[in-house]
């Protein structure tokens, strides 16, 4: 099977598999179909990597299917665990590379993959381990005997899994799944697949057994439509955009009503009151809509700040926001990032775009002709005394572009914040506790962060309100979306004297 070497942080090189992780082994596409790969700070080519279709998905449902009847079910839970944190042991150790490909396929800066992405897939692996042998049922009384409930996995299962964040949230699928007992195909995205190669060499240097996981690059209207169409995968994660999570959830309504779990992005509302501290909002404000490009669901891509510190505020947010190093993600000196692709550019640029055609001021930024014309580079960019019903104010834009508007009172940035279809995360700057919870607990959104902005960990459930999506990643509540609950109801008879 034919390689792509990568060269990552410090030069060092190192080969990923090209082909479809099927069985446990690298295959072609039955089609030999293939995507080319670019790294999109440079524009030059990575490679071509294997592109499943609608055969290839059937193929790793079968092994799928084998696994789980032959192997898998009979895998104690204690033996789960351990090859969970086998997998969490391997990322740990070549977090270097996996931090790598991350930079050179999706743009995103080494440092934050090395210090953030990575160690959160391993915390994730580790977390989910420790579940495996703790999926308890209930006992239970009933007036003839009594019952008790399982949790018992799907069986065969599938995720969609995004571009932006890609180990990170693959890890979110594949720990949970696996915890509860079930096989996992994963659809890594065809624009930023590489991470998924190396993620499943270490899948099989764990020792897992062939056809558990499978790992497939593919367009998702072609591999994608046929994981949400297949009569014989019967859980589906997704996490991406709204008009493909309504694809999938029509496809399941068509096909076999598998369960499907989604999480389709946001505007989060990022709220800083006038008793806030200073600093620290104005450094969570700014990380939460440059980290990663602001290509993050959880982006705090609205911005309201009291009025009495309004001006002060968007004087400083844009000192600190505005400049940026913009170049090779591998560099410990860059700050900046490309965007994943030239049709992402495109997408937010003409947001930017139809922001100034509104007559929507602009605080810094909208202009990339300084920047690296083979990259592609958005500069960070800041709208202010932005209207509640302009398109940069309601859509999202999934780049590094804040809306920033000004309020008087805690109802009405309450009221402003939950004018959204999304509701997804949001972020709340105050000392004043009371108020801060108050606020908390009046926002339509699936996660709050207070004096502090998109904090996501292991133990704690993400997922959205709304068009943000149904069901849970991440903490506890995930485990309810791979698993079925099973009641088994015994009536004791009376003893025969």
């Amino acid at each position: 099977m034919a390689t792509i070497t990568i060269t990552g942080v410090e030069g060092r090189k190192f080969d990923v598999p090209t082909g479809l992780f099927i069985n446990n082994e690298f295959v072609p596409a039955k089609s030999g179909a293939t995507v080319s790969l670019e790294n999109p700070a440079s524009g030059a080519k990575l490679g071509d990597i294997a592109s499943a279709e609608a055969a290839d998905v059937d193929e790793a449902v079968k092994a799928a299917e084998t696994a789980y009847k032959t192997v898998w079910s009979q895998t104690l839970p204690e033996q789960r665990r351990n090859l969970l944190n086998k997998l969490a042991d391997l990322m740990e150790r070549d977090a270097a590379e996996l931090a790598s490909i991350e930079a050179v396929d999706a743009g995103i800066l080494y440092r934050d993959s090395f210090g953030m992405a990575v160690p959160q897939a391993v915390e994730t692996c580790r977390y989910y381990a420790g579940w495996a042998d703790k999926l308890d049922g209930d006992s239970l009384s009933l007036a003839m005997g009594m019952a008790y409930t399982r949790r018992e996995p799907f069986g065969v299962c599938a995720a969609i899994v995004p571009w932006n964040a890609p180990l990170m949230i693959t890890s979110w699928k594949l720990a949970p799944a696996l915890a509860a007992g079930n096989c996992l195909i994963i659809k890594t995205p065809e624009i930023a697949p590489l991470y998924g190669q190396k993620l499943a060499m270490l899948v099989k240097e764990a020792g897992f057994p062939p056809g558990v996981v499978s790992i497939l690059c593919g367009l998702g209207s072609v591999a994608g439509q046929r994981l949400a169409e297949h009569p014989d995968i019967h859980k589906l994660s997704f996490t991406g955009s709204a008009a493909v999570g309504r694809a999938i959830l029509a496809a399941s309504a068509r096909t076999n009503l598998k369960k499907v779990t989604l999480e389709l992005g946001g505007k989060g509302p990022s709220i800083v009151f006038d008793d806030a501290d200073w600093n620290n909002a104005l450094f969570w404000t700014t990380a939460g809509i440059t980290m990663n490009n602001g290509q993050i669901c959880a982006a705090g891509s609205r911005i309201y700040v009291q009025e009495s510190i309004y001006q002060k505020f968007i004087e400083q947010f844009s000192a600190m926001s505005r400049d940026a190093v913009a170049g090779d993600p591998l560099l410990s000196t860059t700050t900046k990032g490309p965007l994943v692709s030239q049709r992402q550019k495109d997408t937010v640029m003409n947001l930017i775009k139809a922001g100034r055609e509104q007559g929507t001021k602009i605080l810094h930024g909208g202009d990339d002709s300084e920047l690296d014309p083979k990259g592609h580079f958005v500069p960070n960019t800041a709208f202010v005394d932005v209207g509640a019903d302009s398109t940069i104010m309601r859509q999202e834009v999934f780049g590094p572009v804040a809306s920033i508007a000004s309020f008087k009172t805690e109802e009405e940035v309450v009221a402003l914040a939950n004018d959204s279809h999304y509701g997804l995360a949001a972020a709340v700057f105050s000392n004043d506790i009371n108020k801060a919870i108050r606020v908390s607990n009046a926002l339509e959104v699936g996660q709050v962060t207070v004096n502090m902005w998109g904090v996501v960990t292991a133990n704690t459930a993400f997922g959205g309100y709304k068009e943000s999506g149904m069901g849970r990643d991440l903490g506890k509540e995930a485990l309810d979306g791979w698993t079925q609950v099973k009641s088994v109801k015994v009536h004791l008879l009376k003893a025969n004297i």
